[in-house]
């Protein structure tokens, strides 16, 4: 299994980036594809999730800014992200699993930074 995230950088505040993540090794239509980030000293946490439907789940804290899409022909998912703030830096991991409750797969991340 493989989870190639990209797209991460610095940006001001009020900026957009987008992230990608590139899947393999797996039955990519079949997964729960989220992204999650992480600051030093805290928890990973969710930040948005698509499932094999379409169905997409969102952090409160990123609701109407961040889009989360997946495209099953290409085994990708990205992350739009806009009106993006100092304290969205953090690093982005790319995430798959088969349901809600596992843990599923992780992929390196990559680092995202919000300049005030």
């Amino acid at each position: 299994v493989q989870l190639q995230a990209s797209g991460g950088g610095l940006v001001q505040a009020g900026g957009s980036l987008r992230l990608s993540c590139a899947a393999s090794g797996f039955n990519f239509n079949t997964y729960i594809m989220g992204w999650y980030r992480q600051v030093p000293g805290n928890q990973r946490e969710l930040v948005a999730s698509v499932a094999s439907s379409g169905r997409t789940k969102y952090a409160d804290f990123v609701k109407g800014r961040f889009t989360v899409s997946r495209d099953n022909a290409k085994d990708t998912v990205d992350l739009q992200m806009s009106s993006l703030r100092p304290e969205d830096t953090a690093v982005y991991y790319c995430n798959a699993k088969r349901f809600e409750h596992y843990t599923g797969y992780w992929g390196k991340g990559t680092l995202v930074t919000v300049s005030s």
